[in-house]
């Protein structure tokens, strides 16, 4: 049997991820600094072509491996980037994946065409190459939707963690302030909150008490959703 053979143009594919990490006070960002052209020296996702022989979300861990070191992370896809002209080596169509992470538990270490590899804090990002200003943008917008409606930190904060801990966290990715008593009020009712006996140690005030996940609630909010606002 013969090959088919399309006699219409075909348009590259890429992938870009798009990497939120958290430090425990601020959600950082993962960017490489591109170590050859197009725009050389710029910072922009890490990210590139996706081979023959691989899905799009393969492709797209095979390259934040190759680029930065970090590997096994549940990635979700974010959206399909099209814009004719949004890179000058030709037609090139990019679907973007992306991802929170405590950023402790990776070390970075820049590979392939990635000059360096490194965190920025959400309000010190420098203009990136490509359009990946719009894709930060789509990114961050469905992260701040994401946590009003699916719960999210199991695997960002310690097994033991305090409510101003939980408080912090939700603060960072909304960019937003919230009332204490009213935040401690609404993340109880979801039910998600094993209060603890214990209190956390070392602090200069009142110790606060320690909180865990119901690992079965979180599991069933994760699926089922939920709605979170303040």
């Amino acid at each position: 049997m013969g090959k088919y053979c399309y006699e219409y143009p075909r348009p590259s594919l890429t992938t870009d991820c798009v990497i939120f990490g958290f430090d425990g006070l601020n959600i950082n960002i993962l960017l490489i600094q591109r170590g050859g052209e197009p725009f050389k020296g710029k910072w922009a996702f890490p990210g590139g072509f996706v081979d023959m022989n691989e899905s799009t979300e393969e492709g797209a861990k095979r390259e934040l491996f190759e680029e930065t070191g970090i590997d096994n992370v549940f990635i979700e896809q974010l959206y399909t980037f099209s814009d004719v002209n949004r890179d000058p080596r030709g037609r090139v169509i990019s679907v973007a994946y992306y991802a929170l992470v405590k950023s402790s538990d990776y070390n970075l270490i820049a590979g392939d065409d990635a000059a360096k590899a490194k965190w920025f804090k959400l309000d010190e990002v420098p203009s990136l190459a490509f359009d990946h200003d719009m894709i930060l943008r789509v990114a961050h917008s469905r992260l701040k939707s994401k946590i009003r409606y699916q719960p999210i930190g199991f695997e960002l904060l310690n097994e033991k963690f305090t409510m101003p801990e939980l408080q912090l966290l939700y603060e960072s990715i909304l960019g937003i302030k919230f009332d204490r008593r009213n935040f401690s009020n609404k993340i109880m009712k979801t039910g998600l909150l094993l209060p603890l006996e214990e209190k956390k140690q070392g602090t200069p005030y009142r110790a606060p008490r320690l909180y865990m996940f119901d690992k079965i609630k979180y599991k069933e909010l994760s699926y089922n959703g939920f709605n979170f606002e303040i």
